[in-house]
């Protein structure tokens, strides 16, 4: 099916075929037929690389030329990102006077974001956009298209129930939209597209082939062939790889384990960077000088060290920074190997000619080492295969024995995909929706609200009587801390709008009211504590070492907890020492620990010290906002102190230092080099001179910060030479020039 034989404005046709797109894949063109261009729901469940994403973009040009607004949802904020880049190239698509805008909202949960209205894509996670129902965000109504990329997540135990139920309010709220969802893998998609009322598209078919098979013997083992693979070192996975550099392609490696990826990584470096010329050696070095630059800690050194050999890891504990230099070094095939965890296959683009499963067992914390689901396996192998540059994709698991392979064939090579299972039926998952729901007017009795549950994708698949006692009892829960009141209409409280829109599970508002109300003396550690207390925030584990230090420290400041559990109840014991070290580590965070430091202390990467602060930051700011709701109640400065508290955690920095990091481009360790050496204020550092603040932070960054702050420095000549010389006039044509000719300079 050629594209320009499609039903779609000029400009839209005239885009594609600029970019190379002349014509359909088949799975494509199915689409097409089953009424992707009439405004038909579409269920695809089709291979990685198949052209999903291009299904999307146009149903949603098509419907932005008709005058209607698409949303993407998307389930990480990565994939959000790369998908907002893409669509910004539709800018030039002359679709509506004016131009196509696009736009994109992952966070801040408390927001409307009003002004995303006036896009015409809006990308945005599925969390995002349940916050922006929960805010009533008006333009909300609005939309025409939703896409849904990996609907297969409905599955997922943390982020199937929001996407559930953002999916049934959306239908709810905008009858009329045309739903796409995509996916590689749902084992049970009739009954998944039956839930949307879409037309179902399912395929095999993959523009590059793919081969699945199993290492055993020295060789590659298919169900019909063998592949010989030379041993050239004791280590199969690196033979594999090596073998496929050989032969000109690249390499994803996934293992079981953050500690695996970079022992990994380490080990496959000194064998891969045999292979490398003096261009990629030189392109590696530009790579290494980045990541050295964007880190504080010893693992950013091991990465530097193993992108110097061509290879790398990839895992939740890399910084953002880090994550995008790896995987945009892959791209660019200048790194020729990435190790990691399972993260790389949730749906970022970074294919490779073969992908190698080392481990298919995963670590369960109740149940030990346990093997992956195929769903998981399915979208591992899918990563292999570059369209158009590598003529078929391979995927590897490895075997140790003869009855190991068989049964790798017939659990994982040959295996469909498990069916999918909502996870909306418990009290953790319904609690925080069934608030939302009678807050939004999505239903305002009980029998209205189980009327709300029978369109989820939950009561399609099971009878709801079942989730009856459920729903009852989050009632009661709702009720008793006084979120919801009345009994035939249900009315939600001025608390229960409040825990609604800041986002948090009812649980972690009323942990927070409890504690701040039962709190007798109120500090930092006080406030911590009672976010770390909350289900909303991910808990360190504790390690055998830690027992006897963290329960020290609690003996040592217990006035400052909101309550202790008894010692005798060993298990609640246990589980508040994890919650006080997690305190202990966004403590250090915002007392300028170094991040080394933290690292190496609580055992995590640079990225989770990150991840637990933003999760802290959006805590905190709950709890200023409950704190003012219960001034009334309570004679206490903690809705102060938690606004303050706020600030530092999204700094991590002390209270001195919150003048300096709020400008763009200072953090904590350079505004902590300014203040202790006298240049603690904005005001201060307008009286000093380029010299100083140069000789403390480094010259570009010096002249950054002065343009941040309103002087603009230009380069002049006097008698000795050029200098470096301040101006407070705003920045004109010629201050633009020299200011350029300063960059040079320095």
């Amino acid at each position: 099916m050629k594209i320009e034989s499609l039903d779609l404005p000029d400009e839209v046709i005239r885009f594609y075929l600029c970019s190379g797109i002349k014509e359909l894949y088949p799975p494509q063109a199915q689409t097409i037929e089953k009424g992707l261009l009439d405004g038909n729901n579409i269920l695809a469940a089709i291979p990685t690389a198949s052209g999903k994403t291009l299904l999307a973009e146009l149903a949603m040009l098509k419907a932005i030329a008709n005058g209607g607004k698409a949303l993407y949802i998307v389930p990480l904020r990565a994939l959000a990102t790369e998908k907002f880049e893409r669509f910004r190239s539709f800018s030039s698509i002359a679709v509506k006077k004016g131009g196509l805008k696009v736009g994109i909202s992952t966070g801040d949960f408390e927001s409307r974001d009003e002004w995303l209205g006036s896009n015409d894509i809006i990308v945005a996670t599925s969390e995002k956009t349940d916050s922006l129902l929960r805010n009533e965000t008006s333009w909300m109504q609005e939309i025409t298209t939703i896409v849904v990329d990996e609907v297969h997540l409905l599955d997922s135990a943390n982020r199937g129930p929001t996407l559930e139920v953002t999916l049934t309010k959306l239908m709810k709220l905008n009858p009329g939209c045309q739903i796409i969802a995509l996916s590689a893998t749902v084992g049970n998609a009739y009954e998944v597209a039956d839930w949307l009322k879409a037309k179902l598209v399912l395929s095999e078919w993959r523009p590059t082939d793919l081969h699945e098979g199993v290492y055993y013997g020295g060789n590659i083992n298919y169900r019909s062939s063998q592949k010989r693979i030379d041993t050239l070192t004791p280590d199969d996975a690196i033979n594999l790889l090596l073998d496929t550099l050989h032969d000109g392609g690249q390499c994803l490696v996934f293992e079981s384990s953050r500690k695996n990826c970079v022992a990994f990584a380490k080990r496959a470096g000194t064998k891969v960077s045999e292979l490398l010329d003096k261009p990629t050696r030189n392109s590696l070095d530009e790579i290494v000088e980045q990541i050295i630059e964007n880190g504080e800690t010893e693992a950013s050194n091991i990465l530097a060290q193993c992108v110097r050999n061509g290879t790398a890891f990839h895992h939740a504990g890399l910084n953002s920074a880090h994550r995008k230099l790896v995987e945009d070094g892959f791209r660019d095939n200048k790194i020729r190997v990435i190790c990691s965890t399972p993260t790389l296959a949730a749906g970022l683009n970074l294919p490779a000619r073969r992908v190698i499963i080392r481990s298919y067992r995963r670590y369960d914390s109740n149940y030990g080492m346990q093997p992956i689901p195929v769903l998981d396996y399915k979208q591992m192998a899918g990563r292999a295969g570059r369209p158009h540059l590598d003529p078929y994709g391979e995927s590897v698991l490895i075997a140790r024995s003869y009855d190991e392979m068989e049964g790798l064939f017939n659990n994982y090579v040959d295996a469909d995909a498990e069916d999918i299972w909502s996870k909306l039926g418990t009290e953790n998952a319904l609690r925080t929706h069934i608030l939302s729901t009678i807050v939004n007017g999505f239903a305002t009795t009980r029998d209205g609200l189980m009327e709300f549950i029978e369109a989820t994708f939950f009561a399609h698949q099971n009878d709801t009587w079942s989730i009856v006692e459920v729903v009852d009892e989050c009632l009661t829960f709702l009720r008793g801390n006084k979120m919801l009141e009345g009994e035939e209409t249900l009315l939600p409280t001025s608390l229960g709008r409040l825990i609604s829109t800041l986002y948090i599970d009812p649980l972690s508002g009323a942990y927070i009211i409890d504690g701040l109300k039962k709190a007798e003396h109120i500090t930092d550690l006080t406030l911590m504590h009672l976010i770390c207390k909350t289900p909303d925030m991910k808990q360190l584990y504790m390690r055998s070492c830690d027992y006897e230090i963290i329960n020290d420290f609690v003996l040592s400041h217990s006035e400052e907890f909101a309550e202790i559990p008894p010692r005798s109840s060993e298990l609640d014991y246990e589980w508040f020492l994890g919650e006080v070290k997690t305190a202990l580590l966004i403590l250090d965070w915002i007392n300028e620990k170094s991040l080394d430091s933290i690292t190496r202390k609580f055992n995590v990467g640079d990225g989770d010290v990150h991840a637990f602060a933003d999760i802290a930051e959006w805590l905190m700011h709950s709890t200023s906002r409950l704190a003012g709701l219960l001034s009334l109640e309570m004679n206490s400065d903690a809705g102060m102190m938690a606004q303050i508290l706020e600030k530092r955690i999204h700094y991590g920095a002390s209270p001195e230092l919150i003048e300096l990091v709020s400008i763009r481009g200072i953090g904590r360790v350079r505004a902590r080099k300014l203040y202790d050496n006298g240049l603690k204020t904005v005001d201060d550092i307008r009286k000093s001179d380029i010299g100083t603040v140069s000789s403390l932070i480094g010259q570009k960054t010096a002249a950054k910060l002065f343009g941040e702050i309103g002087i603009h420095l230009k380069v002049v000549s006097d008698e000795s030479g050029k200098i470096i010389q301040k101006t407070m006039d705003s920045l004109m044509e010629n201050e633009q020039r020299t200011f350029s000719d300063f960059d040079k300079y320095i």
